[in-house]
């Protein structure tokens, strides 16, 4: 279940670690059995390896500066374009709600608002327009902020800029843990600031970034209990653990220190998840099998004798309790409604012609929030009146209908006519390497027989192939549906990119007949696999370069705006 780094590192620390979980590409067999007073066979260490745990000052420095880099293009005139764009109209006024009144309100009747979509998202929005300030002209709402006052269109908008620099960071360090190597992980973090859809839903006051960030922070927590597992039992096998022999005696020692804190971490992060849009829910059964598969694995390469039964018993339970966590999680995010009497549906006497609430103490809040969630969900199942930027996800990785959300005519630019236009559109480029990057990652991770693959994979398919089902309903859908998979789709390319760079493991399988790959042959592939992905990434970061001013609204004139609609008329 382990494999080979696909990248060297870019220090000589990282470089070591790297050679020595070069061994540790394939687990086709399980170790000899390790007697409880014999040493650990080198085979079993190097498929026990995990990333040094210890601080890295170079390591952190290097996320600094993409993080900055991201931060930097999020913040720098966020207050533009002016006004509630897109669905700003409804999240941001549902923000401000929620810190108003406890529950989304619709200010023009006074009474609470009928919403589809769970309050976290929205929690996050109206807490940034509680700092910096809100503003309604329509509504006739002027609220200075709490921290400081700026322009409001910042303050509904701070909320989605900071989870998209947040989940820049994530990615870094989550690729450096995943490829061992710093240069890769700040790849992926760099390719992830300096793409379009990434930046246009970081500056947009929409929920879909912030169920980005939550997925991708409990991949994040999964990996790392993963780490944290294999380290246990590494640690009990150089204590003398034998591990054939039956029942506790053959497992690393308990005790809550010991205890899965990461995994239960991850439960709270995808219950938070499911709490800004409930298509969180498709990465469950994802990261189940990932952290189950995981289990599996360092049983085997510690030489258990039955691994599944094992984990099975060992680990269901704990699987169990994450579940718990993430359900409680998301309950507890409708505090607002629960705790008052003002939420659409809570209570029975003010809809008496909707059947099945009630008024019971306690059970009765439940019982009514469970009949809100049947209506919302009837919604969407029936969602399918025709939109203009519609799409289907089969359009989505090759920016076949990319969504408009702001565009307009007015302003000076020095031309007969001028043009702005915010336009949710991936970077051309690095949009279409995902497929590509999909299909060379599923090859590398066959011939490697890599986790690593597997996992970014399998990611990657919870947050799309949903939507194909859907699409056989004729169901309503956007590209924006596709956030959630877009870090997984990222770590594809940089994985490809790794694999570029990387010679091949070190217990690959050489042709008969062929001599072995020498040092030499090592430092050319990275030489000239360094020059590839360095001509790719500046690449795309000219790509972004051009597409700038469509992403974040600034005045063109027509023509030059026109030159960027690569696919006519589906992009326009």
């Amino acid at each position: 279940m382990t494999s080979a780094s696909t990248a060297q590192s870019a220090s000589a620390g990282q470089a070591k670690s790297e050679h020595a979980a070069a061994g540790a590409a394939t687990e086709e067999s399980a170790p000899p059995p390790i007697s409880g007073g014999g040493g650990v066979p080198g085979v079993v260490r190097r498929r026990l390896a995990t990333v040094d745990a210890r601080l890295d000052v170079n390591s952190w420095l290097a996320t600094a500066v993409v993080v900055a880099i991201a931060a930097i293009l999020r913040l720098v005139g966020l207050s533009s374009p002016k006004g509630k764009i897109f669905d700003e109209i409804y999240y941001a006024r549902d923000g401000w709600g929620l810190v108003d009144k406890g529950v989304e309100w619709n200010y023009k009747d006074n009474g609470p608002s009928y919403v589809v979509h769970p309050p976290l998202g929205k929690w996050l929005i109206g807490l940034g327009e509680w700092a910096f300030g809100y503003s309604d002209a329509e509504h006739n709402i002027s609220v200075p902020g709490h921290l400081m006052t700026t322009a409001p269109e910042f303050g509904w908008r701070i909320g989605a800029a900071i989870a998209g620099i947040v989940s820049v960071l994530l990615l870094v360090r989550i690729g450096r843990r995943l490829f061992r190597s710093t240069t890769l992980g700040c790849a992926a973090g760099l390719l992830l600031a300096l793409d379009g859809f990434h930046l246009v839903l970081s500056r947009t006051a929409l929920l879909d970034i912030f169920l980005l960030l939550f997925v991708l922070a409990a991949f994040g927590a999964l990996v790392l209990d993963r780490d944290a597992r294999r380290r246990r039992w590494s640690r009990a096998l150089e204590a003398g653990l034998d591990p054939t022999a039956a029942g506790r005696a053959g497992r690393p020692a308990g005790g809550w220190r010991n205890w899965p804190w990461w995994r239960l971490a991850a439960g709270v992060l995808l219950g938070c998840a499911c709490a800004v849009k409930w298509s969180a829910v498709y990465f469950l059964p994802a990261f189940a099998l990932l952290a189950l598969f995981w289990e599996v694995g360092v049983r085997r390469s510690a030489g258990v004798r039955r691994p599944w039964r094992d984990a099975l018993l060992d680990e269901v339970p704990w699987l169990a309790l994450a579940g718990v966590l993430m359900v409680v999680t998301y309950v507890a995010t409708w505090s607002g409604w629960l705790l008052t009497d003002d939420g659409y549906y809570r209570l029975a006497a003010r809809y008496p012609n909707v059947p099945g609430l009630s008024d019971t103490p306690y059970l009765g809040a439940l019982n009514n929030l469970w009949e809100y969630h049947k209506a919302a969900y009837g919604f969407h199942t029936t969602l399918d009146k025709s939109h203009p930027y519609q799409s289907w996800p089969w359009q989505w990785l090759l920016l076949g209908r990319p969504v408009a959300f702001h565009w307009s005519g007015d302003g000076a630019c020095g031309a007969p006519t001028c043009a702005t236009e915010v336009l949710l559109l991936g970077t051309p480029l690095l949009w279409w390497s995902f497929l590509p990057a999909l299909f060379g990652a599923a090859w590398i991770g066959v011939a490697r027989r890599d986790w690593r693959a597997g996992a970014i994979l399998l990611c990657a398919a919870a947050g799309l192939l949903p939507w194909f089902w859907f699409a056989l309903d004729g169901r309503t859908m956007f590209s924006f549906y596709a956030a959630p998979a877009l870090p997984f789709l990222v770590l594809a390319v940089v994985y490809v990119l790794g694999a570029i760079v990387s010679p091949a493991p070190a217990d690959a399988r050489v042709p008969a007949g062929a001599p072995p790959p020498g040092p030499d042959d090592a430092a050319d592939r990275r030489l000239i696999g360094g020059i590839v992905v360095g001509v790719y990434v500046l690449l795309v970061a000219l790509c972004f370069a051009y597409f700038y001013p469509i992403f974040v609204g600034k005045l063109l004139p027509y023509a030059e705006w026109s030159a960027r609609m690569w696919l006519d008329g589906r992009w326009t």
